[in-house]
């Protein structure tokens, strides 16, 4: 109390020397105290990120860099894996992270793609990375086996054991190209083969084999022989075929029956008793026989042949006649006689 009258007085006469002005006086009692630091609420447990770094063969991957990035894209670490392929994050508020792979630390190994990592409080996150190996790079190329021209269309199926793993069809300068998957560090095994031939040449019907090694270029060649060409078979000329000509006689054939053969009404003589023979034995003896095959000879150039022939066989007939009756005559009378 005494120390505010003291201050009350004090005003009043600095008032007293000039204008007389009211001015509250500085209260001497103490403020409220403020909330101490210690109250605050005390930050979440920290969490911690372990990564492992291996190739597909399962060997630990050495240098592998590793950037780690928090939910509002902040670097919140980064390094590099041991020669374990281990890395560790540490002292990271719970949380989604956004991990990234720079570098696998090997040329035979390609780098994975980005992956949302969670922190959790007072845990260990443990992630296990694997990187592939990186593809061999195939070049194709169709040949002509005799010339090496470089040939369009064909195309293959390129594989290892029962699998096949790519396809190519070379283009029109002759070639194809493409990756093909590697799980080792050392060469590994492929095969090639033909599925289709360039247009005019044959299939090549036998698998190729060829090796090929992490991230390296590698030629492949297929070589193709040309089709054999059958020239055509020879085309008949169209229309009927030539037909033979037929002779055809230039008149009628005689009615008479030629010599040796006999009409169906016709009684064939008998022969004589006394071993003369007969005007148709005679004719039929005389007449050169008709060689097999050949046509028989009718028309006028065989008409006066045949009507000569026969007056000398009806003049032999005729004598012969005679002679036979005179000898019967003859024996008639020596017999009448006796």
């Amino acid at each position: 109390m005494h120390a505010r009258l003291v201050r009350s007085a004090a005003a009043l006469v600095v008032a007293a020397a000039g204008t007389l002005t009211w001015a509250p006086a500085a209260s001497a009692e103490p403020s409220e105290p403020s909330p101490s630091a210690s109250a605050e609420t005390l930050a979440p447990d920290a969490g911690s990120v372990e990564i492992t770094t291996k190739d597909t063969a399962g060997d630990a991957l050495r240098g592998a860099v590793f950037l780690l990035l928090d939910s509002a894209g902040q670097e919140a670490g980064r390094g590099t894996t041991d020669a374990q392929g281990k890395l560790i994050f540490s002292d990271l508020a719970p949380g989604v992270y956004r991990l990234k792979e720079t570098a696998s630390g090997s040329p035979l190994h390609e780098v994975v793609a980005d992956q949302d990592v969670i922190v959790t409080p007072g845990a260990t996150t443990r992630l296990t990375i694997t990187d592939p190996f990186k593809a061999a790079k195939v070049l194709l190329q169709a040949k002509d086996d005799k010339t090496d021209k470089l040939l369009a269309g064909s195309t293959v199926n390129i594989g290892s054991g029962d699998k096949t793993l790519l396809m190519l069809t070379t283009g029109s300068d002759g070639t194809a190209s493409g990756e093909l998957p590697i799980n080792s560090r050392t060469a590994n095994e492929f095969w090639v083969r033909q599925v289709k031939a360039p247009s005019g040449y044959d299939i090549h019907k036998h698998a190729k084999e060829f090796k090929a090694k992490p991230g390296a270029p590698v030629n492949v060649t297929v070589t193709n022989a040309k089709t054999a060409i059958t020239p055509p078979p020879t085309e008949k000329p169209e229309g009927k075929p030539t037909e033979k000509p037929t002779t055809k006689p230039t008149e009628k054939p005689s009615d008479r029956p030629s010599p040796g053969q006999h009409g169906e009404d016709e009684d064939v003589p008998a022969p004589s008793a006394s071993g003369t023979p007969t005007a148709d034995e005679t004719a039929s003896s005389t007449a050169a026989p008709a060689p097999a095959g050949s046509l028989a000879h009718t028309g006028a150039d065989a008409t006066p042949w045949l009507i000569g022939g026969a007056g000398v066989l009806i003049a032999a007939g005729g004598g012969a006649l005679a002679m036979a009756r005179r000898r019967r005559t003859d024996n008639s009378t020596d017999d009448g006689s006796a």
